[in-house]
């Protein structure tokens, strides 16, 4: 398997090397930066069904740190900004601007509770309605409306399931969450920093640099949920994972993410503030990177990126 991602990262790599001239300059950042995920890839992918299952683990496991520990610590200033101006404030939701590298950006992410009843009456485990994917795009539109560079964090089992959540337009909810994003005028980077599943998580993912934590999964269902629909047995959920190839080194391989965020040995709950500190070096780069395209021709990639994704030829 390790050979087989390589070889499509060279063919990423090849075909960059045959795009035009952009301004003078051919695109040397995005081939230095899918060289570099050619050492992170070959290093180490996890291939066993037990392998892959520990990985869902360590993205589920309730010491990891959530979206606002890591924006105390990778954000130098923040004010949290509450509610969408209709009906609610979702909790599973969080939103506001920072300053990051010294300078002001605007982020939104999903927040989980550390216990049972923090979950229940407020976060819900991190599973949004449509009121907090409204306030997502309200943080969104003062992003682009000042100029703001846009951070999304990614931690979701889903977006809420229940009937009052369907009632009120989820699925649209989800849909114009992307849209917005897609829209945006201002650079865009996203993190899996945990869980990354279905709609809830895309709806916060359309960016123009998706980046994954090493221990972190992304995909359309839970492993679970997976199982208990190609299986018909939810207790088939580790061979569900492994054939989801929902671990970080197989979603890059897939071109579903740019790049993959290292994190301390054993998990980010292990050491916390040294896994800010890589992903605040891996945000800030991305940052960097992507404020030296014009605004158009970054709208621009950012689209067809996503168009490709899914494409069978």
């Amino acid at each position: 398997m390790p050979g087989e991602a390589e070889h499509r990262l060279r063919e990423r790599l090849s075909r960059l090397s045959t795009l035009p001239l952009l301004r003078g300059t051919k695109v040397n950042a995005e081939k230095e930066r899918l060289q570099r995920q050619l050492s992170t890839l070959q290093a180490a992918e996890p291939s066993s069904e037990e392998e892959i299952w520990r990985v869902v683990e360590l993205a589920r496991h309730p010491d990891r740190p959530y979206a606002l520990d890591y924006v105390e610590r990778v954000c130098d200033d923040w004010v949290e900004l509450h509610g969408e101006r209709g009906r609610a404030d979702d909790g599973a939701i969080v939103a506001g601007v920072g300053r990051l590298n010294g300078a002001t950006v605007a982020l939104v992410g999903h927040q989980k509770g550390r216990e049972l009843k923090e979950n229940v009456d407020l976060r819900l485990w991190g599973m949004a309605h449509p009121e907090g994917h409204a306030k997502a795009m309200r943080i969104m539109e003062l992003a682009d409306r000042f100029g703001f560079p846009l951070v999304s964090l990614i931690d979701t089992p889903g977006a809420y399931p229940g009937v009052l959540a369907e009632q009120h337009g989820q699925g649209g909810s989800i849909a114009r969450s992307q849209a917005a994003m897609l829209r945006l005028g201002v650079p865009t980077v996203a993190c899996i920093i945990g869980e990354g599943m279905s709609g809830g998580a895309v709806a916060l993912a359309a960016a123009d640099r998706v980046l994954m934590q090493e221990n972190a999964i992304y995909a359309v269902i839970s492993p679970e949920g997976c199982a208990a629909i190609l299986w018909r047995d939810g207790a088939e959920k580790e061979k569900a994972a492994a054939a989801m190839r929902l671990d970080a080194g197989h979603c890059l391989e897939l071109g579903v993410v740019d790049a993959v965020v290292p994190e301390p040995a054993g998990g980010a709950q292990e050491d916390a503030a040294e896994a800010a500190r890589l992903l605040r070096e891996a945000i800030g780069a991305a940052l960097a990177e992507l404020a030296e395209l014009p605004a158009a021709e970054r709208s621009r990639r950012r689209r067809e990126k996503f168009r490709q994704m899914g494409v069978w030829a």
